[in-house]
């Protein structure tokens, strides 16, 4: 290992074109996978979790538990790698969360907890399917919009709902990056039923018969095939209602059935009113005094934060500019992730900016050479920016987590580079020849200096194995601590030896190298020496 780090300074110190070559390629990577890497508020976090949903509207607490929750829970009970399993029954719906063991492959968990509930059959005819939904950081949401009447619109804002998911779900949706979007409030469309009493007693026709009746004429079944030669048909009754008129024509009770023989056949239309209306809402949202449909939208997993906000923008600028106009509505943003994004990620590179030039600024102090401050100041640049080729490659994101990683690094990743140069230095100070003092002071102090980078890198070691929600919260912080410090190992071996053998040479007859003299500082140090 001595002779191989020997031999790789020499050839360093031999070859600065190349090396100069291998920093560039290094830059030019890094600013590459800049613009791939994924830019996020703070990093995914995958919690072994899986919550399931599932509403019956109008169902008090009790009812919910008795009919839904317990049958839920009871075929759940068993799943494989299930540690806690927790139910709440609320009116009008249940919510069951599981939590799995660190490390589960939750997608199959997903589809096991898919075929246990697939197992209950026994639901209440008003409950919905039940929703799965998995937790994580991306299912925040990055945007949120209210959709608000115009002035002079007095139709009720609970109607518009089906034009918000048809028309401007559907386009945001086709946003790259976007998972899904969100609609809360407003009602679906619905028919109305108004039943007579006066009609049905004097057919003498109960509501459950009609009830019935309804469910009779809305059902498709199968009637069995028919053979034909060499042919055979299937044959089905389609009975689906497509209009209204279809259910105004559906039959309560033939003529065959009349009683006394004094009516006849008895419709729908003769007991009842039917017309188009939309379900009672049952919440109201208002923005300001005014009532209002909120969505929002979320990211897909991984994606890039700033690039779907602006997809999102251009697609919003559309709806503006064709949907919307003429509809009475008005659609505006809320709320944009970006903007606390963009905030702290430039506060973030302020302060790695300024960081970088208050090291300079201490090693100008103490080193008194603008070449060795230059030397070592290159460190900082190569070890950040290289960083950024292992980020993208270990699929990281730039977060202010990672950022925060690379802002510590800055004063790391000088460290190896100013323990070699000042090796360097002294021997060079001592009359050695620039060639020599970089091969020999390089060689003497490698060793001390790869010890010291193992020992950062070995910190971090438990937070990037660790499957927990920490380790994944901080991994971003030690990938990028970890990575730029063994590129700053690389290039103090390498890159600052080579530029002290060709910025250290002496000029004329100068037989040492002059240290600058800070007027201000030296004056105050002498007196203390003296």
């Amino acid at each position: 290992m001595q002779q191989s780090a020997n031999r790789l300074i020499a050839a360093a110190i031999e070859r600065p074109v190349g090396v100069c070559a291998v920093v560039a390629m290094v830059v030019l990577f890094g600013l590459i996978a800049l613009q791939a890497i994924p830019i996020q508020l703070a990093p995914d976090v995958n919690r072994p979790v899986i919550t399931i949903t599932t509403m019956w509207p109008g169902a008090a607490p009790a009812e919910v538990e008795r009919e839904i929750l317990n049958k839920q829970e009871q075929e759940l009970s068993g799943l494989e790698n299930l540690r806690t399993i927790t139910g709440r029954a609320e009116t009008g719906r249940c919510r069951i969360t599981l939590e799995f063991d660190v490390g589960t492959d939750m997608d199959k968990a997903l589809l096991l907890v898919s075929n246990r509930l697939d197992r209950i059959s026994a639901y209440p005819n008003e409950a919905d399917s039940p929703q799965l939904d998995t937790a994580g950081t991306d299912d925040d949401a990055i945007a949120w919009f209210t959709v608000i009447r115009e002035p002079g619109n007095n139709r009720p804002i609970h109607e518009y709902r089906q034009f918000v998911e048809d028309v401007i779900k559907e386009r945001i949706e086709r946003v790259p990056g976007i998972a899904r979007v969100n609609i809360y409030g407003g009602s679906d469309p619905e028919i109305q039923i108004i039943v007579e009493p006066e009609k049905l007693a004097q057919y003498r026709i109960t509501v459950g018969s009609v009830i019935q009746a309804l469910r009779n004429a809305h059902i498709s079944i199968s009637a069995g095939d028919i053979e034909e030669g060499k042919r055979r048909y299937i044959v089905r009754s389609e009975g689906e209602l497509k209009s209204g008129e279809d259910i105004r024509q559906i039959v309560i009770r033939p003529a065959d059935q009349s009683e006394n023989g004094r009516t006849g056949r008895v419709t729908l239309s003769d007991i009842a009113v039917v017309q188009s209306s939309y379900k009672t809402p049952t919440a109201i949202i208002r923005v300001l005094g005014e009532p209002a449909l909120p969505f929002n939208a979320t990211r897909q997993s991984g994606a890039n934060i700033i690039a779907t906000m602006n997809g999102i923008r251009e697609a919003v600028d559309e709806l503006q500019l064709t949907a919307i106009p003429g509809t009475g509505l008005k659609l505006q943003q809320v709320y944009d992730e970006t903007v606390y994004v963009n905030s702290a990620i430039d506060l973030v590179q302020q302060n790695i900016w300024v960081g970088g030039m208050l090291a300079a600024l201490v090693m100008l102090l103490f080193l008194r050479s603008i070449r060795a401050t230059l030397m070592i100041s290159l460190a900082i640049p190569v070890s950040i920016i290289g960083a950024f080729v292992a980020m993208a490659a270990l699929g990281r994101s730039i977060n202010v987590v990672s950022l925060a990683g690379l802002a510590f690094a800055v004063g790391i990743v000088v460290d190896s580079a100013i323990v070699i140069l000042e090796n360097i230095f002294r021997l060079r100070e001592a009359g050695e020849p620039a060639r020599k003092a970089a091969l020999r002071g390089a060689n003497q102090v490698w060793g001390a200096v790869l010890v010291s980078a193992l020992t950062t890198v070995m910190v971090f070691i438990p937070v990037l194995v660790s499957q927990l929600e920490v380790g994944q919260l901080f991994r971003d912080i030690a990938v990028a601590i970890s990575v730029a410090v063994l590129l700053s190992l690389l290039v103090s071996i390498t890159v600052i030896p080579t530029f002290a053998s060709a910025l250290l040479r002496l000029r004329g007859d100068q037989r040492s190298i002059v240290r600058l003299r800070l007027p201000v500082i030296d004056a105050v140090a002498e007196r203390f020496v003296a």
